[in-house]
C-alpha cells in the first residue's frame, strides 16, 4: 500500500491514535505499568481522549505512555504523518521540509525526527546476519566535513568511521566506530555476524583474522583496481551501495551530522535498507513497523522516572 497523505490518520488526531492503537495494542489495551490487559476506557469530556485506567493497579493511561511520543504536545495525526514521511523517504527528509509539511517550528520537527530515528534503532534481541551458505560483505567509511568548506584556523575538519556489514540479499548492521583497527572491527563483526558465513572484504590488514573465524574469506584488492573476483562471487558491492545511499542523504538532505547524533541517521539508513522494497515491504507497511518501534524506547533531555500519558 502505497503513501496518501489525504487518508484520515494524517489529518485527524481520533483516527491517528486508533491506528497506533491497532499497532502498540493488537491484543488490547496493555497496561505499561503493570503489564495487565485488563482496562476501562474513560470516556466522557472530562477525560482526555483515550485515556485507559487499569483495573488492576488503577493508573491511568494512553498509548503514547512508554514510547517516543510519550508526554508530546504535539498532534498524534502529525506523529504518524511525519513517520511515514521518514519512511518512505530512501535518502532521508530534512527537518526543513518536515517543519514546512506540518506546520511545526524547527525545533519541533528536528525533535520529532530525532525521536523516530530513536524509534528505528534495531531491536536489542535481533539475531545475528549471515549464517552457513550466506555472504556478509563488511566495509567501512568515513563522514565528515571537507577541508575546503573549513576555515584554515580551525585545522583539518575531524571524519568519523562508519563499519557496515551487509548480508546479501538481507540486512545490514551499521555503526559509528572510533576506528577501523583490527580490534574494534573484529568486535563489531563478532557481535553481528553468524561464524558460519562467508566474509567479503577489501584487502585491508585489520580483516585478518576473517579466515579463522568465519567459513570463510574472500577478499578483492582495491588498491589494484579489483573490484570483483573473476568468478563474480567475491566483492563488496553491496555495502559499497548502502553508503552510496547514505551519503547521497548526507549531501541531499541533511548536509551535516554532528558526531553526537550520527549513530541515530545510520540507524534510520539501516532502518529503510531492512524494511526496504526489495524484500517485500512497501510505504505504507514499514511506516507501520516504525510506529512499531515507537514502543519501549524514549528520547528526551529531561528526566523521565515516571511516565506519564
Amino acid at each position: 500500500m502505497k503513501l496518501d497523505i489525504t487518508q484520515k490518520i494524517y489529518n485527524d488526531d481520533d483516527a491517528a491514535r486508533e491506528h497506533i492503537e491497532t499497532l502498540l495494542w493488537p491484543s488490547g489495551p496493555f497496561c505499561p505499568f503493570c503489564g495487565s490487559f485488563s482496562a476501562t476506557k474513560m470516556e466522557g469530556k472530562s477525560h482526555r481522549a483515550g485515556l485507559h485506567q487499569c483495573n488492576d493497579c488503577r493508573a491511568q493511561y494512553t498509548v503514547t505512555v512508554n514510547t517516543v511520543m510519550e508526554r508530546s504536545k504535539i498532534r498524534l495525526c502529525k506523529w504518524v504523518l511525519a513517520s511515514h514521511l521518514m519512511a518512505a523517504s530512501k535518502k532521508g527528509i530534512s527537518a526543513k521540509q518536515i517543519q514546512r509539511m506540518l506546520g511545526l517550528t524547527y525545533k519541533s520537527a528536528w525533535f520529532v525526527m530525532m525521536r523516530l530515528r530513536e524509534a528505528m534503532q534495531d531491536d536489542v534481541d535481533a539475531g545475528p546476519i549471515g549464517g552457513e551458505g550466506k555472504t556478509v560483505e563488511s566495509d567501512e567509511t568515513f563522514v565528515g566535513g571537507k577541508a575546503k568548506n573549513v576555515h584554515k584556523s580551525k585545522g583539518t575538519p575531524k571524519k568519523e568511521a562508519v563499519h557496515a556489514l551487509v548480508e546479501r540479499g538481507g540486512q545490514v548492521r551499521v555503526s559509528h566506530v572510533p576506528d577501523v583497527t583490527a580490534k574494534t572491527l573484529r568486535k563489531a563483526i563478532a557481535k553481528h555476524v553468524d561464524p558460519k558465513s562467508t566474509m567479503n572484504t577489501d584487502e585491508a590488514l585489520a580483516y585478518y583474522f576473517m579466515s579463522r573465524e568465519f567459513a570463510a574469506h574472500g577478499a578483492v584488492n582495491h588498491g589494484a583496481g579489483e573490484y570483483v573476483s573473476k568468478d563474480g562471487k567475491t566483492h563488496i558491492n553491496t555495502a559499497e551501495a548502502f553508503f552510496a545511499v547514505f551519503k547521497r542523504g548526507v549531501m541531499g538532505s541533511f548536509h551535516s551530522i554532528s558526531e553526537q547524533h550520527l549513530q541515530r541517521y545510520l540507524n534510520e539508513f539501516a532502518f529503510r535498507w531492512n524494511n526496504r522494497s526489495a524484500l517485500g515491504i512497501e510505504d505504507f507497511d514499514r511506516a507501520a513497523i516504525l510506529l512499531k518501534g515507537a514502543q519501549g524506547k524514549r528520547l528526551t533531555y529531561r528526566p523521565t522516572d515516571v511516565p506519564q500519558a
